[in-house]
């Protein structure tokens, strides 16, 4: 018999201890640190024969410049939005791991991907927390075509290998690695120790045998991923499906990718038939009433390879109790304050008896320093009354001294705007146009002082 092993590992980083602890001493998180347990002796050498089935042949060592740069082929998913996040289509031997909170649409995302993929490629499905009935079910309301696709209940990952070694699929899903285990593993699945072996054994069996493989992860409350942080780094890309039950739009965000660009965000409806991708997210973002109120305004922002409009609104009312409120939903709340002490100290706008609310309109989250100007544009319109222009779009950085700072993509913000119809465009200096652009007038502004006199004399 193996002797059992026990070791203490810190699920933000990953570091690893004889001993609990408290307070991780390399990333200084708090109640992070816990009890792994494990085999050691024969228990590597058993872990490392199963393998033997997937061996390729050995590594041998070549200079940089001999290594052939040929483009990874990639195979479509049928989706473009889904494409967009993963870089371009599915790359062979990848690990994606698709994480999200219970509802979002992780499983029905994926059936349809696969559904429509097996007429093409072999394609399984795992399931290891619906039955078999329940995915065939969602299939059908769905309307699906089903035929091609073969479908396992399991959750023992080495009996998931074998038959991944057996009907050899081009792409695999694992629904979901919070359920799957490894049989020498002796914590029970869901535990640090049972996620990071099974995406580390079903990992390597698609790295040697050119498997396509997605893994299902829940989230916790705070919106990161479950399991230790380590499994973060094992896959090749890492994409978070948000939004909220009562909100028809999903948005898939790329946190991770190591074949394509970080930060892409594709946009999905979901409909009686399942995920719908949307293919102009800015005009469901920009359905904005008839007239014009006070507090809302159109910014710009860059998510991964292209401009998104998107509406930003702000309520500015009169603090009750003595004790101004400070919320931010999609926006940072620490850098709301940090904007709000900028506003009164280079601005002359004294707010700190009021409460302040900031939304982002659609459940997006903006991560960008790029809405800063809109963001303070929203709350003078609202602090004053006064409403903005419905044809005017705002973007850029204010800086702690007060100066406006150029964004990246500037002038594709602003070609972006002009496409939907906005005539006025308040930037940076050093984001203007090189070539005016018909039907837009510009304002470039260096200070926070010159935005809030440009905006008072629209």
């Amino acid at each position: 018999m193996a002797k059992a092993k026990t070791a203490y590992v810190c699920t933000d980083c990953g570091a690893d201890y004889s001993k609990w602890m408290g307070q991780c001493t390399a990333c200084q998180a708090w109640n992070t640190v816990s009890e792994v347990r494990g085999v050691s002796g024969n228990g590597k050498a058993n872990r490392g024969a199963r393998f033997d089935g997937f061996a390729g042949s050995l590594s041998t060592i070549q200079t940089l410049d001999s290594v052939s740069l040929t483009e990874q082929s990639r195979i479509s998913s049928g989706m473009q939005e889904l494409d967009r996040v993963l870089g371009g289509g599915l790359v062979e031997g990848s690990a994606i791991l698709m994480g999200g909170h219970p509802g979002a649409g992780k499983s029905t995302l994926l059936l349809q991907t696969v559904c429509h993929l097996a007429g093409q490629v072999p394609a399984l499905y795992v399931t290891g927390e619906e039955s078999l009935q329940q995915v065939a079910m969602r299939a059908r309301r769905l309307g699906l075509p089903t035929g091609d696709l073969k479908i396992l209940s399991e959750t023992s990952v080495e009996r998931i290998v074998q038959v991944v070694e057996t009907e050899k699929p081009r792409i695999l899903v694992v629904d979901s690695i919070q359920v799957m285990h490894v049989g020498e593993i002796e914590s029970a699945p869901g535990s640090v120790s049972q996620v990071r072996e099974s995406a580390a054994f079903l990992t390597r069996m698609a790295k040697q045998t050119g498997t396509i493989l997605f893994l299902v992860g829940h989230v916790t409350k705070d919106g990161s991923l479950a399991g230790p942080k380590v499994l973060e780094h094992m896959i090749d890309c890492s994409i978070l499906l948000e939004g909220s039950s009562d909100s028809r739009y999903r948005t898939l965000r790329g946190i991770k990718n190591r074949f394509g660009a970080v930060n892409e965000l594709g946009v999905f409806a979901m409909l009686e038939q399942g995920l719908k991708e949307v293919k102009n997210p800015s005009a469901i973002f920009l359905n904005r009433g008839e007239e014009a109120a006070p507090g809302s305004v159109v910014m710009v922002v860059w998510e991964g390879t292209r401009p998104m409009l998107i509406e930003i609104q702000a309520l500015v009312d009169m603090a009750q109790g003595g004790y101004p409120r400070r919320v931010a939903v999609g926006l940072d709340q620490n850098r709301l304050s940090m904007l709000l002490a900028v506003l009164h100290r280079h601005g002359g706008l004294h707010i700190a008896d009021q409460d302040v609310f900031v939304n982002v309109v659609g459940g997006v989250k903006v991560n960008e320093t790029s809405a800063d100007l809109a963001l303070l544009a929203a709350i003078v319109s609202s602090f004053r009354d006064r409403a903005l222009p419905q044809d005017l779009v705002i973007f850029g950085e204010v800086g702690l001294s007060g100066e406006i700072r150029p964004v990246p993509n500037g002038q594709e913000r602003v070609y972006e705007a002009s496409k939907h119809g906005f005539t006025r465009a308040l930037v940076p200096k050093a984001n203007v146009p090189r070539k005016p652009i018909e039907n837009m007038k510009v304002i470039p502004v260096s200070k926070l002082s010159d935005a809030l006199e440009a905006l008072a004399d629209l």
